[in-house]
This record gives structure tokens, C-alpha cells and sequence, in this order.
């Protein structure tokens, strides 16, 4: 059974994107809009991964991150941030909230969201 990841992007043309990508890959993905919409599916339906915008309307990324890693039903689920915020400062942000990875909208995010998946064993 593919393993599912929810996917937390206000985007609907970027959700699309980085959707088709982890499904080519073999993975199952829903999408949350919000942050409050996601923090709720990765409680009610923990996936086995989530991939988190952090420029999000009502709640940023790394407010998500911070609460889901302090929830015991989510602590354990891995977190990658995947965004335009590129500086520095975001990163050490991003991994401070709790993020396993922090990867700058680019042209090599695909490949580099890929690899991270390999690295955290969600992928063979």
C-alpha cells in the first residue's frame, strides 16, 4: 500500500506540481489549503509524511510545524518545509520549529525533495 503524505500548500498550481512529483514516485498525497486545515488532517489521519508550505494564509508554516511537533498523535511524523523563503534566517526558522528538511522552491526541489524522502526512508 503506498504511503501517504499530506501535502500543506495554498497554492492550488504549486499543490498540483509538487503532487504530480511524489506521485510519480509512488506515494498517495491529500492537500490542505491552511494551516489550521492541516494541522487538523495530520491529527485526525496521520500520513506518513508532511510536506509544509510556510507561507500559508491565517497561520504561517512554522506556526504548523510547532504545534505538530508538540502533539504527541504528530511529534514523530516527519516535516518538510518546501517554500520560496530562501534566506538563511528561514531555513535555521524552519528547522528550528522542528522541520527534518528545509527546501527552497527552485529548480532542483523536485530532485532534492526526492532525495530527502530517500534519506528519511519514506522511499526505497
Amino acid at each position: 500500500m503506498a504511503l501517504e503524505v499530506l501535502l500543506v500548500e495554498d497554492s492550488k498550481t504549486q499543490a498540483a506540481q509538487i503532487k504530480e512529483t511524489l506521485e510519480s514516485v509512488g506515494l498517495r498525497v491529500r492537500v490542505a489549503y491552511d494551516g489550521p486545515e492541516g494541522i487538523r488532517e495530520a491529527i485526525e489521519n496521520p500520513p506518513a509524511l508532511i510536506v509544509l508550505d510556510v507561507k500559508l494564509p491565517s497561520m504561517d508554516g512554522f506556526q504548523v510545524c510547532r504545534r505538530l511537533k508538540r502533539n504527541p498523535t504528530t511529534q514523530d511524523i516527519p516535516i518538510i518545509m518546501l517554500t520560496e523563503k530562501s534566506k538563511a534566517q528561514d531555513t535555521m526558522t524552519g528547522l528550528r520549529a522542528g522541520a527534518d528538511d528545509y527546501i527552497p522552491k527552485d529548480i532542483f526541489a523536485s530532485e532534492h525533495l526526492i532525495s530527502t524522502l530517500q534519506e528519511l526512508g519514506i522511499l526505497e
